[in-house]
């Protein structure tokens, strides 16, 4: 009893401190059958009974492994039925699903005991699942993460607690070791089963237990405990930097459509270390593939920005994304279509309003008397333009940009291409495929909305009626009366 007490001290220690959980909860307990799972159920219901009321379920997985897989989940379930628990049960041939999936061993087990587990909390109405990880699962883990090469994040190997799929998934034993655990089984008479299979070093967890650990050791006797107090550092630390991550993510990222972009000076100005977690946490948001916020491809989107030149590149982050740099700015988004939009329309009296549905604008046209209106200065770089509408010819087309395009622009002797004039105002590559040209009825652009206008038919002391061209968002125009 005094060994139960001190496990259960200790336990509710850590739930007190991590926020585990709290009175009348649902919890479903994964119980594999072996000491640390057993351990687990045991004390959780102790808790249930005499320190906290709980609602416990008892959740098994048979993987389909091993011949002894079908007596194991029978192990369970009598330990389910003693204590008084609802034990639910989760068949999986593993072997089958290795190569439907192209997943390992272990991947695959993982992905469909943990799908399985979250399924059950969600139909009982459970806040978590209580895994029964313990301190040399996180010196394991802990160790493979630096030989595979890790961050900040992964140094500090799993944590107290995470949510998934709105379900908590919570280790109360992470700071107890897996020889406390089994002593506990043995001297208060609990049985448990043991999966051979933890023996095969063929897997990599293994591997690490049975022959890289025990090597260390001969180094420093304490490398165990020296790598649990490393995760309990770096997780602490590794809180503090996301929630820094996420105040500089509200203040320097802008989200508009889909695409996430930030002014590189301000990105600048941050340590680097926010920088690549600011660069990681825009690529998480983007997409739930963890390959694509690898160390090599944040640091050349990081570098990328910083460097002075080129001031315009695009980088494959691959899954589907792409970061790129235009000018200044720095945008995130899935890959662009290849094709861009190619239209055309005619604007003319008396259907003065016309909707660009593959550009989401607006265009709007109106005569005015010449009494009616004030001219102010230069039209280029508006979203509107005037026109002696006497000198205008008629009728006026609207589309999309072709390779070649010039524009006649006030105060120059001759053409320019749209190209260079997009270039020279370092207009976003990405934003030039949303900007129409107006034309005459001779083909002449006459207006680059936003950007410049043409010579033709300038308004002057002469002009007696004027032609207003106006531009706006789509959306903007439905919501005027």
């Amino acid at each position: 009893m005094e060994q139960m007490n001190g496990l259960v001290e200790s336990v509710q220690e850590s739930a007190a401190e991590h926020e585990l959980w709290s009175p009348h909860d649902t919890i479903v307990v994964a119980v594999s059958g072996g000491p640390d799972s057993v351990a687990l159920l045991r004390v959780l219901h102790d808790i249930s009974l005499n320190r906290m009321p709980l609602t416990l379920i008892c959740a098994h997985v048979n993987h389909g492994f091993r011949p002894e897989s079908p007596d194991e989940a029978e192990f369970v379930r009598s330990i389910a039925e003693e204590l008084g628990l609802v034990f639910e049960l989760g068949v999986f041939d593993i072997p089958a699903y290795i190569k439907e999936s192209g997943l390992g061993p272990e991947g695959a087990a993982r992905e469909k005991r943990y799908q399985f587990l979250i399924e059950t909390a969600h139909r009982y109405g459970a806040r978590s699942v209580a895994l029964a990880h313990h301190a040399d699962d996180q010196v394991e883990t802990v160790l493979m993460r630096m030989l595979r090469g890790s961050g900040l994040s992964g140094l500090a190997g799993m944590r107290w607690k995470r949510t998934e799929k709105k379900v908590e998934l919570i280790r109360p034993f992470l700071r107890i070791n897996k020889t406390t655990l089994v002593d506990f089984c043995q001297k208060q008479g609990y049985a448990y089963v043991v999966d051979a299979s933890n023996l095969l070093t063929k897997y990599k967890r293994n591997a690490v237990r049975l022959e890289i650990l025990p090597f260390l050791e001969g180094y420093n006797g304490r490398v165990r405990q020296s790598l649990l107090q490393l995760a309990e550092i770096a997780g602490a630390e590794d809180d503090f930097m996301e929630v820094t991550t996420a105040k500089y993510f509200e203040e320097l990222v802008s989200k508009v459509h889909g695409k996430y972009t930030f002014d590189r000076a301000s990105f600048a100005a941050i340590p680097f270390a926010l920088q690549r977690r600011l660069i990681k946490l825009i690529l998480n948001y983007l997409s739930a593939d963890s390959s694509v916020a690898d160390f090599p491809k944040i640091e050349a989107v990081r570098r990328g920005t910083l460097q002075d030149y080129p001031t315009t590149w695009s980088l494959d982050l691959g899954v589907g994304l792409t970061c790129v740099r235009q000018y200044d700015t720095i945008l995130f988004s899935s890959k662009p279509s290849q094709r861009q939009a190619s239209y055309t329309y005619r604007l003319s009296l008396p259907h003065p309003r016309l909707r660009l549905d593959e550009i989401g604008k607006v265009m709007t046209m109106a005569v005015l008397e010449r009494e009616s209106f004030f001219v102010k200065g230069e039209d280029s770089g508006k979203m509107s333009a005037w026109f002696d509408s006497d000198e205008l010819v008629f009728p006026l087309t609207i589309r999309s940009r072709l390779p070649g395009d010039t524009i006649k622009v006030m105060g120059l002797n001759g053409s320019k291409k749209v190209k260079d004039i997009y270039i020279d105002d370092k207009i976003p590559s990405s934003e030039r495929s949303v900007i129409p040209l107006v034309c005459d009825g001779l083909g002449n652009i006459v207006w680059i909305p936003g950007v410049r206008r043409s010579m033709h038919a300038a308004v002057g002391r002469h002009t007696t009626s004027v032609l207003l061209l106006s531009l706006q968002e789509l959306d903007e125009s439905v919501r005027q009366p």
